[in-house]
């Protein structure tokens, strides 16, 4: 096991209410400390259609298949779909089913594909990025030489860790191709992403607290592991408590970062301003001074942070505050 270089009841732990479960009572469940080890090779990339029709038919019996309005015999035989129609089935079929074990083989097949498409991913190195000094000379933000602003998909950046926008049952997004950072982080890893984050909420015996983090390997990501984090949820329009919150979420991902020695870099998602709805410009201020803090009370512990941002209005918002940060 990787001990953390800090004390024990480590960062994360100080500022948790008392309902969430800690790194230590559920770090060996869910063997985090253990390297991803796929169950098989990934598969040639000419026969990655052949692997989804496979999966297709394995799944077909699944109980989740009534959740899409289909019938078993339309996945044993969906030959009638083109290769990109049968890839969307099977990651809605996936989307929508619960965490447990697959169909005898199925792992095998579903190992195959998904780590075959991460080598036809793009993968983006950290280290390589540009830092936010770099990119905006005059930003007097104090965390510039540590830190990147990055527009990208997240799934395809090669962080130590990365962050993921969470709901409370922690499980994942459950809507068919939802355009949700859950829905993306969970259908590119796999299911066993899902299946980590039910041992570690069953654990917890409750649902996860807003402001909190938790931990668990990556999969098939290049991240090798992924911190689940729940962000207030708004109507576009912040209450009270809503920004202390936000920043708890930002500190905790960090705290629990830094209780794993392998982490030094780690890739921050614009938490709560997809469908979470809290306004972009206030997030990304208070994420950059978040971070900022908590940076200067623990010089040295990160390598880089990224703040990743997907579309072109957390990009500017997180322009427009750097160039008012300190």
């Amino acid at each position: 096991m990787a001990d953390s270089p800090f004390p024990p009841h480590g960062f994360a732990e100080r500022s948790v209410p008392p309902r969430a479960l800690s790194l230590a009572g559920y770090r060996e469940a869910i063997a985090l400390d253990e390297p991803f080890r796929p169950s098989a090779a990934p598969a040639p990339a000419d026969l990655l259609d052949d692997h989804v029709r496979i999966a297709l038919r394995m799944l077909s019996g699944d109980p989740a298949v009534p959740r899409l309005g289909l019938r078993a015999d339309s996945l044993r035989d969906p030959g009638a779909a083109d290769a990109a129609t049968a890839r969307r089935l099977l990651r809605a079929l996936l989307t929508v089913r619960p965490p447990g074990p697959l169909p005898d083989a199925t792992t095998e097949v579903l190992d195959a594909l998904l780590g075959a498409e991460r080598r036809l991913r793009p993968t983006v190195a950290v280290r390589q990025l540009p830092t936010v000094a770099q990119v905006f000379p005059r930003s007097s933000f104090r965390a510039a030489r540590h830190t990147t602003l990055w527009r990208g998909d997240i799934t395809t950046i090669a962080a130590d860790a990365i962050v993921n926008a969470a709901n409370s049952a922690l499980l994942g997004c459950f809507q068919p191709l939802h355009p949700c950072i859950d829905n993306a982080i969970h259908n590119a890893a796999g299911p066993r992403l899902r299946d980590d984050c039910e041992t570690v909420i069953t654990l917890q015996g409750a649902s996860e607290p807003t402001g909190t983090a938790k931990i668990t390997r990556g999969h098939h990501l290049p991240a090798r592991y992924v911190l689940h984090t729940v962000g207030p949820i708004t109507d576009g329009r912040t209450r009270t408590g809503d920004a202390a919150a936000l920043a708890s979420s930002y500190r905790s991902c960090l705290g629990l970062a830094a209780e794993v020695g392998t982490i030094r870099t780690l890739a921050f998602c614009a938490v709560s301003t997809g469908v979470f709805g809290y306004p972009k410009d206030e997030a990304a201020r208070i994420a950059l001074h978040t971070v900022s803090d908590w940076l200067d009370a623990h010089p040295d512990r990160f390598d880089r942070i990224v703040f990743t941002v997907f579309d072109a209005d957390d990009e500017s918002a997180y322009r427009r505050a750097l160039g008012t940060a300190a």
